[in-house]
């Protein structure tokens, strides 16, 4: 008989539950509340949240806007968008992560103290998240933005270099960075880099290699806008080669299952238990 076991340490990290509950708050005072951005990189919580009332903008439409609540998302938001809010009598209900939040307010304070002529902020993250948009934003759009190796090419090592990390990279990738860095940098210059890694999120990947490595199959539940879930999946495949992204139960090939005693289901921090549990259901009915 096939066993179906999701996994525990899967699912939703404290800062999207934070988010969402405060979204769930609002919306039982009032069916009129706005999203700057998907609240979780997750089309079908995005669609749950949606039926109850919840809308989701971006920035250009937050400009335009006047005497709304807007909630901010666990992701953070530069203070750019904090001061359109004020100019348009905009109430923020804010559900920034108190991790990003921790980050931003130490990236800024490095900045008003730091000589920017000869010194430069850098950020090992991906251009364009969301995240890393309101931390650059810290910076007034200074901070350098590095995701990989021959990304280095960018600093200059004539200047003095201070590293943070979006926290959902990789520890491991981040220590990579460090070293170029190192290795690099003129003798007297001042590098100084601190790993702003979430460990909730980092510590899930020992557990997950653990995970799949002890079924026949594994189906990884994600967004495909998930940063953290393309992060876990890789670390999937590599303890187990028969697994398989899905967004959905519909995406279940009956055909996976053949010759399958053990399936494995989880996720990203941005995976909701409840979808995870269809998956479940999904794969018992076959």
């Amino acid at each position: 008989m096939r066993t179906v076991e999701i996994d525990e340490g899967s699912g939703f990290c404290f800062g999207v539950v934070n988010a969402i509950q405060s979204a769930e708050k609002e919306l039982t005072m009032d069916k009129e509340l706005y999203c700057l951005g998907d609240i979780v990189h997750n089309s079908q919580e995005v669609a749950r949240l949606q039926k109850k009332g919840l809308r989701t903008i971006n920035h250009e439409d937050l400009k335009n806007m006047h005497n709304k609540r807007v909630l901010l998302r666990a992701h953070g938001e530069p203070p750019s968008t904090y001061e359109t809010a004020e100019q348009n009598a905009i109430r923020i209900i804010d559900a920034t992560c108190p991790v990003v939040l921790q980050l931003q307010k130490k990236i800024l304070k490095h900045c008003r103290e730091m000589d920017m002529l000869h010194s430069q902020i850098v950020i090992f993250g991906k251009t364009g998240h969301a995240e890393v948009n309101g931390l650059v934003g810290q910076t007034d759009g200074k901070a350098i933005v590095i995701e990989k190796i021959p990304d280095l090419d960018l600093l200059d090592f004539n200047k003095n270099i201070y590293l943070f990390s979006q926290t959902t990279m990789s520890v491991h990738g981040f220590k990579e960075i460090v070293a170029g860095i190192q290795a690099r940098i003129h003798e007297g210059l001042d590098f100084r880099y601190f790993d702003t890694i979430c460990r909730q999120v980092a510590n899930r990947i020992p557990h997950i290699r653990e995970f799949a490595a002890r079924h026949d199959l594994i189906l990884f539940v994600a967004g495909e806008k998930s940063s953290n879930g393309k992060v876990l999946l890789s670390e999937c495949i590599k303890a187990n080669a028969n697994t398989f992204l899905i967004s959905n139960p519909d995406d279940i090939n009956p055909q996976w299952m053949e010759n399958v005693q053990s399936v494995g289901v989880c996720g990203a921090t941005s995976t909701p238990k409840w979808l995870m549990e269809d998956v479940a259901r999904k794969i018992e009915s076959f």
